[in-house]
């Protein structure tokens, strides 16, 4: 996310409570995750094995729980939990803003757009010309949508990642992370009936240009999916996945979080993907594997019987 105007090193340090090390003349300009960040950002790490990961990044400013030496031209505020810090400057810079109405004054629609009966557009939305809204559809504060969209009834676009910290030593063991990214649906989508689709942690989710869902498809936090892709129903994909152009995932395919998926791939309907796959190959079966390889072992496997009883008979 980035922010309205730049925010001085010191007044963050001030505002969060934190030790200020290395250099106290930056500027803030955005807030991101570790995977998002770009110079000026905002970031926190609070465990050990990620530390140099998130020094080494592009973030300009990082919350830590642990004074370490700090890289030439950043600055480290240290404070004991750097997960309620960064939640504490989320809701600062961009805080929760109540509905007064269905379609928020701050909502900019555009020329051709038709928006069906209940439908509800949050605060500061932007739709693009010559779309369709169906009715109960949901957009959350932020979200962008190009020209040329259709989206079905009783899609939600923009609800919150899921995304927790597990505390426990506590009761109520989860706190959440507050999301402050966006949705960002491209023109010539088609987006089917009673889909989610979750906004980033800090930065966006992304449907690329000519990319249609079927119905009841989710989509996680942070996800970028390509152009001219192709879900049927049910397939659910968790966060920071990248799924690149003219991929196509049939019914009931799952996709686990942090991969990609290369152009061209073709998932074969109730496939599980726990890795990256490489374009331009038909995958099947879980995990997810050459398709006709596939094929191959589940004959082998059905005739397993047959051998077993052939064995015993020698």
């Amino acid at each position: 996310m980035k922010l309205d105007a730049p925010i001085a090193v010191t007044e963050i340090a001030a505002f969060i409570g934190a030790e200020l090390v290395g250099n106290k003349e930056l500027q803030a300009t955005g807030i991101n995750e570790i995977h998002k960040v770009q110079e000026g950002d905002i970031s926190f790490v609070d465990f050990e094995k990620y530390y140099n990961a998130c020094l080494t990044s592009a973030a300009t400013i990082i919350i830590i729980n642990k004074e370490v030496p700090c890289p030439e031209g950043k600055a480290l505020l240290v404070i004991n939990d750097p997960f309620s810090a960064y939640v504490k400057l989320v809701k600062r810079f961009r805080p929760f803003e109540p509905a007064t109405k269905a379609i928020s004054d701050s909502a900019v629609i555009g020329e051709g757009t038709i928006i069906q009966p209940n439908v509800f557009i949050g605060n500061h939305v932007r739709i693009g010309n010559n779309c369709l809204i169906h009715p109960n559809v949901t957009i959350y504060d932020h979200c962008i949508i190009g020209d040329n969209v259709i989206i079905h009834a009783g899609t939600v676009i923009g609800a919150d990642a899921f995304y927790f910290k597990k505390r426990a030593e506590r009761e109520a063991i989860y706190d959440k992370l507050e999301s402050c990214g966006r949705v960002v649906i491209e023109d010539d989508v088609e987006i089917g009936a009673g889909c989610t689709i979750d906004k980033g942690v800090s930065g966006d989710t992304i449907i690329g240009r000519g990319t249609k869902f079927d119905n009841m498809i989710h989509i996680g936090h942070g996800t970028i999916i390509g152009n001219n892709c192709l879900f049927a129903a049910q397939v659910g994909v968790a966060g920071k996945a990248r799924i690149e152009d003219k991929v196509i995932l049939w019914g009931q395919v799952g996709v686990s979080k942090d991969l990609v998926i290369g152009k061209n791939a073709v998932v074969l309907a109730q496939s599980g993907v726990p890795a990256s796959l490489e374009g331009g190959k038909v995958y099947f079966g879980t995990p997810a594997e050459n398709a006709m390889a596939k094929k191959k072992e589940l004959a082998w496997v059905k005739r397993i019987p047959e051998m077993w009883n052939k064995l015993k008979d020698l």
